[in-house]
């Protein structure tokens, strides 16, 4: 059973930060169950309003189904105590069911629905995907606006009205228009989440456009960081937020930067760095060089990180 009801999901990710553990990995690619509940346990003593698992940075993209149920069920069996435990469907829509099914039998809190694979898609399909899969479970559910599912105001509007359990509106893309507007019509019935990789570098200027929860990577790694950039942004602290970005969170970007797919590789680095390995990130996707590393290490030791 979940812990929350969509109202109360709702109400724990407003103005929260939400976490997306990195998935532990063995050498040879194979779920890291022991490991990846460790993190789990970790990252909850700090008390962010939910975890995904697995999200983006937990590679959702390269896991199986069957790894994806292992990965489930290991966070929802931590039962972390302050902290909701989110699920993940995507892919097609028949896939997607499939997948929020299974989460709400694992005894999640919550689904994640994450974009739609490859295929361009027109905004009423777009829509209809969406009130099939939360037509699906009765678990709040909070939509990923990225990639191929990048929806309009009026589709997000009209979801608002037809599914009654989608709770929350995360924002991947740096639609930041598309936000205001989102907190201006309906910022008391969805939560609305800065997802932007790196969404600390955003988070001030979310803020102002009336969107108070983001998602932070860093936290994998730096949780203490992490929580104090949050408390900062909170307060509107901008001398402290900007010398962080200007520290940290900027270098962290450019080394971000530098491939594809190093928004997850640097923050598996970065667990590395800091003496609790998570493995190496799964094809397609490449881990950092040893220069990389190195930098990386300089990076998090300037800011006193290790």
């Amino acid at each position: 059973m979940p812990r929350f009801s969509p109202h109360e999901l709702r109400a724990q990710l407003s103005g929260r930060l939400l976490c997306f553990p990195v998935t532990h990995a063995t050498p040879d690619f194979e779920f890291d169950e022991r490991g990846y509940r460790a993190h789990i346990e970790l990252l909850a003593g700090f008390a962010p309003g939910a975890m995904t698992a697995p999200g983006g940075t937990g590679e959702f993209f390269s896991l199986s189904p069957a790894d994806s149920r292992a990965v489930l069920a290991t966070a929802v069996a931590a039962k972390p105590a302050d902290t909701a435990v989110l699920g993940a469907a995507g892919y097609g829509t028949a896939t997607a069911i499939e997948m929020a099914r299974d989460v709400t039998e694992a005894g999640a809190d919550g689904l994640f629905l994450l974009p739609t694979y490859l295929t361009e898609v027109d905004q009423r399909g777009l829509i209809e995907h969406v009130v099939a899969v939360c037509s699906a479970t009765p678990l709040g559910v909070l939509l990923y606006h990225r990639g191929a599912s990048q929806f309009t105001l009026a589709s997000v509007l009209e979801l608002a009205e037809r599914c009654p359990n989608l709770i929350g509106f995360k924002d991947g893309a740096g639609d930041i228009g598309l936000m205001s507007q989102l907190a201006a019509q309906v910022g008391d019935r969805l939560v609305l989440v800065d997802g932007m990789p790196t969404a600390e570098e955003h988070a001030l200027a979310y803020v102002s456009a009336g969107v108070h929860s983001y998602s932070s990577a860093i936290f994998n790694f730096m949780p203490h960081w992490a929580m104090d950039f949050h408390r900062a942004v909170q307060a509107a602290d901008q001398a402290s937020v900007h010398d962080a970005l200007r520290r940290f969170v900027g270098p962290l970007i450019e080394l971000r930067d530098r491939r594809r797919g190093y928004s997850v590789a640097m923050i598996k680095a970065g667990m590395t760095v800091v003496g609790r390995s998570a493995g190496p990130v799964r094809p397609p996707l490449t881990d950092l060089s040893a220069d990389e590393m190195s930098e990386l290490a300089a990076l998090i030791e300037s800011v006193g990180g290790r």
